[in-house]
């Protein structure tokens, strides 16, 4: 009796492994799908443009001055090349803070519009290993070997999220 115990014991784990449900989807083909990440990505785009003519404003007016003192460098008097090279200092100063603070502006507002995407993929996902029976659905970055028995998960997450 006790060899029988032993033995359910020990067959028990494996017989629970065998009735694991595995898939895997490549979320990479379905977030680019999407109509939110295609108005995430248009959004993107916009602020982008407006900070390179921000940019181009800043540039176009340091080498306006530029010129101006490379011109007149002769003949101004030392208090004035002093302060106008300062002046160039500063513009270059706050271009260099700009593209820092626009660089962080632009991560901050693409992770902010990518969440709510992430989340409804994620989801859908779980919808999808819900109604599948699913133990686990993966997203691996590179499947190196998929076996007969893999389950592709990908079509039925993008039927979920309505996406052909």
């Amino acid at each position: 009796m006790k060899k029988l115990i032993v033995l359910l014991l020990v067959m028990f784990p494996l017989c629970a492994f065998a009735q694991e449900k595995i898939a895997f989807v490549n979320s990479q083909e379905i977030v680019p799908s999407m109509p939110e990440f295609v108005a995430m990505q248009k959004q993107m785009s916009d602020m982008e443009a407006q900070y390179k003519k921000e940019l181009k404003v800043m540039e176009d007016e340091y080498n306006k001055k530029y010129a101006d003192f490379v011109q007149q460098q002769d003949s101004l008097t030392e208090n004035i090349k002093v302060r106008r090279q300062q002046e160039l200092q500063d513009i270059q100063e706050r271009s260099q803070n700009f593209v820092q603070q626009s660089q962080q502006d632009f991560q901050k507002k693409q992770q902010e519009l990518f969440a709510p995407i992430q989340d409804k993929v994620k989801k859908a996902i779980k919808a999808v290993g819900d109604e599948k029976g699913y133990t686990y659905i993966i997203d691996p970055q590179a499947i190196l070997y998929t076996g007969t028995g893999a389950v592709d998960a990908t079509p039925l997450v993008k039927t979920k999220l309505g996406l052909k």
